[in-house]
């Protein structure tokens, strides 16, 4: 689905249907003369995922008809053959019809009945309006608090503040006449919050404190946001907020844990929705490298939460407990299938601990994973540069078949081992892998000192400790 949309939204209120109605049917009618002939799809959220609702073909006049049943309330999306969509509120007993041209250009699309729809689209205009008003009288009067040539202009300076104050007041003035009974009254809010928190992070400094707030009172567990396609925006803007709100990194993990926490109470009820959100979330971390955040997620999971955790999801939180920055990885003996590359063919090593470097990386990957490929290719690059700084690479390939690990590895300046047993590897098991590429920095003793992300990752860290570290050293001599 492109997201080149302007969210007109409208939303379902929880069916409340009177007994002996049958309304187990909804309707999505449209006239889009422009997609006369194509398919077009309803499609619903559920968590994280989308799931198709019903399809129907435009007749030659461009007019189609959808259903839906109650079980569908919140948000949902027509799209057409070309992926081109228009975010839609599926509500139940309010018949919704659309008219226009193009489904990706919301300009171009009128709402002619459905009442919670026509009042997003008002907000929508108005809210947009609003914020740009918003922006140009911040900008001014911050030349007028800090510009000694307007400063001394008090006049201004307060009806600029006056103009901010009533342009907020209106805007919830709109959200708080909303009928309590229609979901846009919940959902409005929340996608307000979602959608605010770049300009937040860089220009309305003075109210993240509320939006981190904000997030972390969160019913995580709530229907409405499960089905509203702001679940994933949600958990990734409330820890983006954190991350870019100006602290220094200490703080922000200290920040980040009292989120986790918060959010971790909150799921605790529902052992389905936490092993979505808590594996959505650990992965965020990851893949955003705070590492002290998602070890703190992984260890307080694993050692103060009673609920049943998904096989996937303990495999990726054990390997922090396991393997955890501090704690010493284990020995392994290498298989009998070790390629050695020329200039370490004096070394004959039988066993990582033979590994005669300061530093030596742990490579876990396999020869048909894409981004395992696009990893050693670069740590090959990288190597020598690693090498003269006392860093050596191991590569534990986690492949079933000799002839395709040979001619993966071929050209590797490092060692290479396989023991062709894939997941069932003992070395694999014994460091707690659950997906490839993986990494682990090791000292000279086995420390773990780092879990590097990528090879990038594992380069900035000889760049900070090892070159400019050495630098420091002989600039203090």
């Amino acid at each position: 689905m492109k997201r080149n949309v302007f969210f007109f939204i409208a939303f379902a209120f929880l069916w409340t249907g009177s007994f002996g109605k049958d309304v187990s049917q909804n309707k999505v009618t449209g006239n889009f003369p422009n997609l006369a002939g194509q398919q077009i799809s309803l499609v619903g959220f559920n968590g994280l995922d989308t799931y198709a609702i019903d399809k129907a073909q435009a007749c030659d006049k461009g007019r189609f008809e959808l259903s839906f049943d109650k079980n569908d309330y919140g948000m949902g999306y027509l799209e057409d053959e070309d992926g081109e969509a228009f975010i839609v509120i599926l509500a139940p007993s309010e018949r919704l019809i659309l008219e226009g041209e193009v489904l990706a250009i919301a300009e171009t699309v009128e709402i002619t009945s459905g009442k919670q729809n026509q009042l997003f689209e008002k907000y929508a205009a108005e809210h947009l309006r609003r914020e740009q008003a918003l922006g140009a009288w911040l900008f001014l009067d911050r030349i007028y608090q800090q510009d000694s040539l307007f400063a001394v202009h008090e006049k201004p300076a307060t009806m600029i503040e006056q103009e901010m104050k009533r342009i907020k007041e209106e805007d919830k003035d709109f959200l708080e006449g909303l009928d309590h009974q229609m979901y846009i009254s919940w959902f409005l809010p929340v996608r307000k919050l979602v959608s605010s928190i770049s300009t937040i992070a860089q220009y309305r400094t003075e109210e993240i404190p509320e939006a981190i707030t904000a997030f972390r009172e969160m019913d995580y567990t709530d229907p409405r946001l499960w089905k509203s396609g702001l679940l994933r925006e949600t958990i990734e803007n409330h820890f983006w907020l954190i991350e870019n709100s100006g602290r220094p990194l200490d703080s922000v993990y200290v920040e980040m844990n009292i989120s986790i926490d918060h959010m971790i109470e909150n799921l605790a009820s529902d052992e389905k929705k936490f092993n979505e959100i808590i594996g959505y979330l650990f992965n965020l971390l990851e893949q955003r490298s705070l590492f002290g955040a998602s070890e703190y997620l992984a260890l307080k999971v694993l050692n103060e939460v009673s609920c049943i955790i998904d096989d996937n999801l303990a495999r990726q939180l054990e390997s922090y407990r396991a393997m955890k920055v501090g704690n010493i990885a284990p020995n392994f003996d290498f298989p009998e299938h070790v390629i050695v590359p020329g200039d370490h063919s004096e070394q004959m090593p039988q066993k990582l601990s033979d590994i005669n470097g300061s530093y030596t990386l742990v490579v876990f990957g396999a020869g048909g994973c894409t981004a395992s490929h696009n990893e050693l290719m670069q740590i090959a690059g990288l190597y020598e540069r690693w090498r003269q700084h006392g860093v050596d690479v191991v590569y534990v390939c986690l492949d079933k078949d000799k002839e395709g690990f040979e001619k993966f590895v071929d050209g590797f300046p490092f060692i290479s081992i396989c023991d062709y047993k894939k997941w069932d590897s003992p070395i694999a098991k014994a460091y707690h892998v659950f997906t490839t590429p993986m990494m682990y920095l090791l000292d000279s003793d086995r420390e773990v000192l780092l879990r590097p992300n990528s090879a990038r990752h594992m380069n900035a860290w000889v760049d900070w400790y090892l070159v400019q570290g050495k630098r420091k050293k002989n600039n203090s001599l």
